[in-house]
């Protein structure tokens, strides 16, 4: 059985501009009507990255359009910073060609996997 995938965005410029190295699936953890937002391609990340912080994945600088559809109280900032979801060794190996080699980490591109929002990161 294959998993249904769904691309929702591609961060085309990203591979012309650097050089990916490596690339990552990871989770993202989102509020609800961020999904919504993301599920109807409403977001942007043309300046996106992702920042190592206490041993945890952050991506930085992706902008979510509030859901329209959302109650009063219910939005979300669109601007926070969200958290990425992945293994710990595969963060410990992030870590490490970070720090020891200068890479960046960023965004490749959003989509859904099995219903689930995944984004592939970029060494």
């Amino acid at each position: 059985m294959t998993d249904a995938v769904k691309s929702l965005a591609d961060n085309r410029r990203a591979r012309h501009d650097y050089f990916v190295e490596d690339t990552l699936e990871c989770g993202v953890s989102l509020k609800g009507t961020e999904v919504k937002s993301m599920k109807s391609a409403h977001f942007s990340f043309n300046d996106a990255w992702v920042e190592l912080n206490n041993g945890e994945l952050w991506l930085r600088n992706v902008h979510i359009n509030p859901y329209a559809q959302a109650s009063q109280g219910m939005e979300h900032d669109p601007d926070r910073k969200k958290r990425l979801l992945a293994h710990r060794e595969e963060i410990r190996k992030l870590r490490r060609k970070v720090e020891e080699k200068g890479f960046t980490l960023i965004p490749l591109k959003f989509y859904l996997k099995s219903g689930i929002i995944k984004a592939e990161i970029g060494l």
